[in-house]
């Protein structure tokens, strides 16, 4: 009788064991398939195939707006079976919140329906010099300094922190980090009071400058606050906007997103390519070229989405880049697209393969993954280079995206961000 007690407390256990997994490969591909947020463009229908064991509420008190499969739904409670396909549209721009129930019994989540209007923007693909000052000087940090009389110090310990701005040394707002130093030198040993942003928080600390046997004065810091690179003008908006890169610029040495003080792009020229292989990624190689000229436009914000900005009034793009309406990632399929770059004197489109769509699109800048199918390009870089970030994904006549990243064990593969995702942060 015990035997069989504990035979079916193990078959029980199984049973639950087996259970969970089930709901939790259920939960998974429900949430690698359904987006946190679904955008359309006002008056054009959307058609949509989840194919999930959900409903969908979307409470609205604008009755009458929302179509579903193309009929007026009079109500303010609109249901939606997302195990069927279905359609839909706005006759006006708006924000709704869309409340999803697994299996039409229980709460699961929420998601934004956002109604936009038609954008169209210039895919453009051209190499483009950065150059960006930190918003405060940038702290890498901290080391150990001998003093003048040869002993070891650490000024610094436990008061800057890697990622820190320093703002001000003594209420003297500091910019540039040959005036930190010179300020530095000037306390002739005595404590100053430094000024610091740490995660969006303002707030000071004193520190007191160790003298060394070369007679200058150090807080024992590694500190930057610049940096430059080359990288892909993605588009420039009908309004004179731009965004590229698809990704944020980061700082080598602390992987942090970089807050900017003030920044630039400028027309790039390519000196070289280093093709990509295995474990090795591929660079481009260029020179910027720093004059009013060949400015292109002011960098305004630097996002994981990419760097946005105002074009130069003065400058002019070519006759052959012409605006085309965007692609919402619903729009996008798997199979053949282009991107378009210069890596050989001409802006050209290179032939594509997209090998997934993530809907879910939980790491914003690689919705996509793509591979390089064009043997024009590959036998000029070998696939996606670092450089390419930013270079316009093109699907029937539409643009859907950016290349983003390299894969280091393929060259010919890499990730993508949805434009859509890259136009949130342009508005």
């Amino acid at each position: 009788m015990r035997k069989k007690k504990i035979y079916r407390r193990i078959l029980i256990s199984f049973f639950l064991l087996n259970l969970a997994a089930i709901i939790y490969l259920i939960i998974h591909h429900i949430e690698k398939n359904i987006p946190n947020e679904i955008k359309i463009v006002v008056d054009r229908e959307e058609s949509f195939n989840f194919n999930m064991p959900l409903i969908a509420n979307i409470e609205t008190e604008d009755i009458g707006v929302i179509s579903i499969n193309d009929t007026r739904v009079p109500s303010n409670q609109i249901d939606i079976d997302l195990n069927e396909p279905f359609t839909i549209s706005s006759s006006q721009i708006g924000e709704y919140i869309i409340k999803l129930k697994l299996f039409g019994l229980f709460k699961y989540k929420s998601i934004s329906l956002d109604v936009i209007d038609q954008v169209e923007l210039i895919p453009c693909g051209i190499p483009i010099g950065i150059s960006v000052e930190t918003d405060g000087i940038l702290v890498l940090g901290n080391n150990e300094i001998t003093g003048a009389d040869g002993l070891n110090y650490e000024p610094s310990y436990n008061k800057l922190k890697s990622g820190d701005y320093i703002l001000s040394v003594n209420n003297k707002k500091v910019m540039q980090k040959e005036q930190l130093i010179e300020e530095i030198q000037k306390s002739e040993g005595n404590e100053i009071r430094l000024t610091l942003r740490r995660n969006g928080e303002i707030i000071s600390t004193r520190i007191t400058p160790v003298k060394t046997a070369s007679g200058k004065y150090q807080i024992g810091t590694w500190i930057r606050d610049d940096t430059q690179g080359i990288g892909t003008l993605t588009f420039i908006s009908t309004d004179g906007h731009f965004g590229a890169l698809g990704h944020g610029i980061t700082d080598i040495d602390t992987g942090r997103l970089m807050e900017i003080g003030n920044g630039t792009i400028y027309d790039a020229q390519i000196l070289s390519i280093v093709k990509g292989k295995e474990g090795e990624p591929g660079e481009i190689i260029g020179m910027i070229r720093h004059n009013d000229r060949n400015r292109i436009g002011s960098i305004t914000d630097n996002t994981p989405q990419g760097i946005f900005g105002d074009i130069n009034r003065r400058y002019r793009l070519k006759d052959e880049f012409k605006p085309i309406k965007i692609g919402l990632k619903q729009e996008i399929k798997p199979g053949k697209a282009y991107i378009r770059c210069m890596v050989d004197g001409s802006i050209n489109d290179y032939e594509i393969n997209i090998l997934k769509i993530d809907m879910s699109n939980t790491n914003h800048s690689k919705g996509l993954v793509i591979k390089i199918t064009d043997e024009r390009l590959l036998n000029i870089t070998g696939g996606i280079v670092q450089g390419m970030s930013g270079s316009p994904i093109i699907q029937n006549n539409k643009i859907i995206g950016a290349v983003t990243h390299v894969f280091i064990q393929d060259s010919t593969k890499g990730y993508g961000i949805f434009i859509e995702n890259m136009v949130n942060k342009l508005e």
